[in-house]
């Protein structure tokens, strides 16, 4: 039997990572099943580095009239995310609505004080989404994956203390080098891109830092309380979710009237939006809903290969279309660095075996 633990990912963003936070055994190995780990593989990759991207692209594009607000993208993602996960549990229970509200009624209505329990890391997520959107407004999209990588140490140190986790040495070895990189990918360089580039003020991109450690530490620490929480019922991981995101459209909307009410008066909600806005929002209401999907088809192994394939991926575009980026030699020591640590943090030491005729 697996041992239960986290297992960190590239998360995408506030995209409802608690999903993420729960290991699933995986089934018998054949060729369909061969097939459809690929295809995780690919879809882990394909969400992990288009959110990253469209959100960085929809905070730095210079259009007509008022820019979106982050605080708004956060609560319409909250609301369609509770409408996925709604259909998600009206799907499992054969598109019954008495056996749908009978499931509702008796998981949330009935059972406040499971309920309230999932207040605390709802909370923590929504600030998360909102820090997420600050950091990509300040920071380059190659810079932010890899420095977002820090939430495996964040995770791995509130799974140890929370959870009584116990990490072996591989594990411990590769926080070490994951720091390491991490410290080099944001060690400072005279020039922050070409001539013809805007570069970033050395005080937007301190912003931009500080929001990513402050998200790295409440993604680890929300997504283990929620791990423990799953593990102490057994609660559908979408009525969990559903939970979620009613607290989070709660706090989201608190966080819109309190640092946006002002703009929302003058313009609306939902002012500045457009296709890509609505991409954005998309990717991280679904991104989590995803990777919950998927993840007992992808191994260790292959989360991390997603996680390097999405850093690589990220750069290039980085560099290439969106033009804010110039990645230096420091640079790509960090990032091979980051994703050898995302490697070795899932690998798993062989026990010698036994030679049982000597026995």
């Amino acid at each position: 039997m697996p041992k239960p633990g986290l297992s960190p990912l590239a998360s995408s963003p506030g995209s409802g990572e608690a999903s993420c936070h729960v290991s699933m055994s995986s089934p018998p190995a054949s060729q369909s099943q061969s097939r459809v780990k690929y295809v995780s593989l690919g879809v882990l990759v394909l969400q992990t580095t288009s959110l990253v991207l469209t959100m960085r692209y929809s905070r730095t594009l210079q259009g007509e009239g008022p820019r979106y607000l982050a605080s708004s993208a956060v609560v319409s993602a909250e609301m369609l995310k509770i409408l996925t996960c709604l259909l998600l549990v009206f799907y499992d229970h054969s598109f019954s609505v008495r056996a749908l509200n009978r499931v509702l009624n008796e998981e949330i209505l009935n059972k406040p004080m499971e309920t309230l329990k999932l207040a605390i890391p709802s909370g923590i997520y929504t600030l998360q989404n909102n820090l997420l959107y600050v950091a990509l407004s300040n920071l380059d999209a190659a810079t932010y994956q890899v420095t977002y990588q820090l939430k495996i140490l964040t995770t791995a140190l509130f799974s140890v203390s929370m959870l009584g986790k116990r990490l072996g040495f591989y594990q411990w070895l590769s926080l070490l080098i994951l720091m390491t990189g991490i410290a080099l990918v944001q060690w400072p360089t005279e020039s922050m891109g070409g001539p013809s580039q805007r570069p970033l003020s050395a005080g937007s991109q301190l912003v931009g830092v500080i929001a990513v450690l402050i998200a790295c530490f409440s993604s680890g620490f929300a997504g283990v309380y929620f791990e423990k929480i799953l593990k102490e019922t057994k609660q559908s991981v979408w009525v969990r979710n559903i939970q979620l995101g009613l607290f989070g459209l709660v706090f989201g909307l608190i966080g819109v009237f309190v640092y946006d009410g002002e703009r929302v008066k003058e313009s609306g909600m939902f002012q500045g939006y457009n296709s890509i806005t609505w991409t954005v929002v998309a990717l991280q209401a679904l991104g989590g809903l995803v990777i919950a999907a998927v993840i007992k088809y992808a191994d260790n192994i292959l989360k991390g290969f997603a996680t390097s394939l999405s850093i690589i991926l990220s750069t290039l575009i980085s560099y290439f279309w969106l033009k804010d980026f110039d990645p230096t030699s420091v640079f790509f020591l960090g990032a091979v660095l980051v994703i050898a640590a995302t490697f070795l943090y899932s690998y798993e030491g062989k026990r010698p075996a036994i030679n049982r005729s000597k026995v």
